[in-house]
């Protein structure tokens, strides 16, 4: 199941997609930038939250491992 950032993190990037668009059909170069900075930070947020989501996952595995052998 996706963490709240993963899916924090793909709003952003969706929203940051959306402003660049814009900014490049309005000709509006700050807001294009700002999109495009948007959806690289979501980009890395959801990166981030994939990367905990397995250390947690495997963090689990491993105590139900050492459970077992107990």
């Amino acid at each position: 199941m996706l963490s709240k950032n993963e899916i924090k993190g793909k709003g952003k990037q969706i929203e940051g997609a959306i402003k660049a668009k814009i900014g490049e059909l309005t000709d509006n170069p700050g807001l294009e930038a700002k999109g495009e900075a948007e959806c690289l930070e979501g980009k890395v947020q959801e990166k981030a939250g994939k990367a905990f989501r397995k250390i947690d996952e495997a963090t689990e595995k491993a105590d139900k491992a050492i459970s077992r052998k107990r």
